[in-house]
This record gives C-alpha cells, structure tokens and sequence, in this order.
C-alpha cells in the first residue's frame, strides 16, 4: 500500500534541498503528482503475476508459441529512474496454453516494483514456465535505462539486453534460436 502523505512530504523536502520553494505555483501540486507515478510504477508490489497465468487451455499445439514487441516500462531500483523497452517471449507447449493477454499482463505486474532488468526476465521466465509447464520457455528483454542515458555517461540510445531460458537443454537451445531469428533487429 502506497502511503501517499509520506511521499508528498519526502518530494517536499528535495524540493527544499536543491535549493526551491514547495509552495511555488509551478511545484505546488508536485508532491502530490509524485505521489501518484510511485503508485502506479510501484503498483505490481504485493500483486502475485502467477495468479493471471493461472488459466490455461488444453490444445493439442506442440510448436513454438512466440509473443514478440510487448512494450514495457520499469523502475531502476538503484536510481528510481524509468527504464523501458520490448519484451519477446516464446514457448514449447505440451499441449496446454495460455491466452496471449496473460503473458503481457503478467510482464506488466512485474514492471511495476523497482525492479533490475535481469532479475525481471528471470521473473518472467519462471512465471511463464510454472505457470503452462511446457518443454521449453525463453525471454528476451531489451531496455534503455534513463540511469544511464540521462546522467552519468549519458549514452544515449543504448540499450540492456538479457535473456533468459528454462526447459529440456536441446528444446531451450531450439527456441532460443527460433524466437532470436524472428525477433531478430527487434531486440535493438
């Protein structure tokens, strides 16, 4: 649970220590605008993404499954910064499903904590594979992070990709290789 007055009382006092006054027209309302990003980026905390993975159908499909371009947006958990980006995931079903909706939706609850990229496709990964037990699951993320973009070396442009398989070893390799060939200039 987002403790609002907290927030707004935290903003009030960087505002105070870069040198503003909170209670200038243009900030006034910041603290309370502030208040209510954190609780949407943070919204995913406390939320179980299993729980949307958890209906899945009987289909006699065994070949790759492959939800490429999903767009995403994360906090740094080191900087509280944004970083965002598209998620490409696939699967080697054994005969069960799961609508295409359920996998963005559980992405989305896990974007929505501060969060490190690869921690996040670890997440999914194993969310994906718990949740429809197929052969194999494999996800690609590619992000730019506003923690390096925006300050520090200020490369911008660039961006993290991680990846992460489970599964039989030769049908992970298998996917792997059949989901990088079709997203393939899509991870950049």
């Amino acid at each position: 649970m987002i403790r609002h007055d907290e927030i707004r009382e935290a903003v009030s006092t960087i505002i105070t220590a870069i040198g503003e006054d909170p209670l200038r027209e243009g900030l006034v309302d910041t603290p309370r605008r502030v208040a209510d990003v954190y609780e949407e980026f943070c919204s995913g905390i406390g939320q179980d993404p299993s729980e949307v993975l958890a209906t899945s159908y009987e289909e006699a499909h065994h070949e790759a499954v492959i939800l490429r371009s999903v767009s995403f947006v994360s906090l740094c958990e080191h900087h509280f910064l944004p970083f965002f980006g598209t998620a490409h995931m696939g699967y080697l079903p054994k005969g069960r499903v799961i609508g295409v909706s359920k996998l963005a939706r559980a992405l989305d609850i896990l974007c929505r904590r501060p969060q490190l990229q690869e921690r996040l496709t670890r997440q999914l990964a194993d969310c994906i594979f718990d949740a429809v037990e197929p052969v194999a699951v494999t996800v690609f993320l590619s992000a730019e992070h506003t923690c390096m973009t925006l300050r520090g070396i200020k490369s911008s442009g660039s961006k993290l990709v991680t990846s992460s398989a489970r599964g039989e070893p030769s049908a992970k390799e298998e996917l792997k290789r059949e989901l990088y060939a079709i997203i393939g200039e899509g991870l950049t």
